[in-house]
């Protein structure tokens, strides 16, 4: 027991003594924290001290340079006033010079103006003294010749008017001469010259157009069951769909060449995409439709861009762009603009002529061959009238109008685009007139056939041997349709020629459409 109460109380001491220790230990590290914290801030007064000396250093430097500037400024603004007032002083000076100069000046033309009064007097006394002596003359004259002075101008002017009326004459005719021979040297000059540096290739625009597939699986699925789908093709686009026994190839026959990449492209998206249906095409069509319309606007910009002509109206544009989807007896009709035009700047640059003006004009000379429905106006004066419409300048207009002579010639473009017309037209190989008599009657068919009322859409196909027409089921019945048929085939009988026979084909299509919402 005694033990336990002896370590107790050990306890109690150790405890005891280790605090009285920890309390020591404590004070000593707040005093050494003292005197570290003294020492600190001791060093950062002398540091502060040290900063603030440079400052105040930088700030007089600084003041000294700014002195030093500003004292400058002002010496160069004070010199720069001396010199003001120096030229000032020069200036008052000259002024005062000239002033004193100006001052004899004017007294010495005072006495020239005095001596000119003078003479003006004598002169003016000479003039009546020689008025006086020519009447005196002039009477004397009178009596001798039995003629007046008038009778006398008279007949001086006659005799000078003969004389130089013959004269002319003579000089006119030898001018016309000179100019009947060096014209036409320098006509054919100018035009081998625009020719050779003008190299074109031979144009001639076919009717058909070749689609590719990979395989001639595709053939039927274009053909589709009991052949629904070459049949909605077909009447969707207007173009003739042949399939043979080609290989991997599958013929597209149309004359409108627009139908035709239609038609090619439309085959393209469906065998791609590879739904064919009836549906399905007449979507497809839709869309392409819309695609060749922005291409043809795309077409007509790359070509102005390409000749440097600025400025013209979208709608010129857009007529240019659909020439590269029409022809002239063969020829494509874009490439043969675009050769036009560069023919005509050169030419006209030849002769010393405005090339950019020529270059519209031989541009837009047969925009006149590309309305969207036909018309009986000529294709000159159309085309005048669309420039006039779309502000494009009067020599232009009168250079499209006149270039086949529907029009008079007013300005010196005119002829130059009617002989370039005629040098692109005349080529070896550019043209075939047979073409263009054949597309003609094709077009006539559907002409004929559109006149009659209830027809939506009318094409010509198998190289006019066949005339299909789309009516609206609505105005047309089914009796209406076969009496339709053999109207419009009697209608082509008499007022058409044509080789062979002409089947008029009549479709009457009835759709019941709903929408469920």
């Amino acid at each position: 027991m005694m033990i336990v109460s002896a370590l107790i109380v050990g306890l109690i001491i150790g405890f005891v003594i280790n605090k009285i220790l920890e309390k020591n230990k404590g004070k000593k590290k707040i005093s050494d924290a003292d005197k570290t914290a003294k020492r600190i801030v001791k060093e950062a007064h002398k540091e502060a001290d040290s900063i603030k000396k440079d400052k105040i250093l930088q700030a007089k430097e600084k003041f000294i340079e700014l002195k030093a500037e500003h004292e400058k400024v002002i010496l160069s603004r004070d010199k720069k006033i001396a010199e003001s007032e120096k030229r000032a002083r020069d200036k008052e000076s000259q002024i005062s010079s000239e002033l004193s100069k100006n001052k004899k000046l004017n007294q010495s033309l005072e006495a020239k103006v005095k001596n000119n009064d003078e003479l003006q007097e004598k002169l003016s006394k000479k003039t009546d003294e020689l008025e006086t002596v020519l009447e005196r003359k002039v009477k004397e004259l009178e009596v001798i010749s039995n003629l007046s002075a008038e009778d006398a101008k008279e007949q001086l002017l006659e005799s000078l008017k003969e004389k130089a009326k013959s004269d002319a004459m003579s000089h006119i005719q030898e001018t016309i001469e000179e100019a009947k021979l060096t014209a036409q040297q320098e006509a054919k000059k100018i035009v081998v010259s625009t020719i050779q540096r003008i190299g074109t290739e031979e144009a001639i625009e076919n009717c058909v157009s070749v689609f590719n597939i990979e395989n001639d699986d595709v053939k039927g699925r274009i053909i589709g069951r009991e052949g629904r789908n070459i049949r909605a093709i077909e009447a969707a686009t207007g173009v003739e769909i042949i399939v043979d026994d080609t290989p991997e190839a599958i013929i597209l026959s149309c004359f409108d060449a627009v139908r035709r990449e239609v038609a090619r492209l439309s085959l393209h998206k469906l065998v791609t995409d590879g739904r064919i249906h009836p549906g399905r095409i007449e979507e497809v069509v839709g869309k392409t439709k819309k695609q060749i319309e922005q291409e043809i606007i795309e077409v007509g910009k790359r070509t102005v861009i390409d000749l440097g002509i600025h400025g013209l109206h979208p709608e010129l544009i857009k007529q240019v762009g659909r020439m590269k989807y029409r022809s002239s007896y063969g020829q494509n009709l874009l490439h043969h603009s675009r050769e036009v035009a560069r023919m005509c700047g050169v030419m006209a640059a030849e002769l010393g002529l405005n090339a950019k003006l020529a270059k519209r004009a031989g541009l837009l000379h047969d925009i006149g061959k590309v309305p969207e429905t036909e018309t009986e106006v000529p294709h000159a004066i159309l085309g005048m009238q669309w420039a006039e419409k779309y502000g494009e300048k009067p020599e232009v207009c009168n250079a499209i109008g006149a270039h086949h002579d529907e029009i008079e010639m007013t300005s010196l473009l005119s002829p130059i685009i009617q002989v370039c017309d005629a040098i692109s037209g005349a080529r070896p190989g550019a043209r075939r007139q047979v073409l263009d008599s054949y597309i003609q009657r094709l077009k006539d068919l559907e002409s004929i056939a559109l006149g009659f009322t209830g027809v939506k859409k009318a094409y010509a196909i198998q190289a006019g041997r066949e005339l299909r027409v789309i009516v609206e089921s609505e105005k047309v019945s089914d009796d209406k349709a076969a009496a339709l048929s053999f109207e419009i085939s009697q209608k082509i009988q008499t007022d058409m020629t044509y080789p062979g026979q002409v089947k008029v084909t009549v479709i009457r299509e009835t759709r019941a459409v709903n929408i469920a919402k």
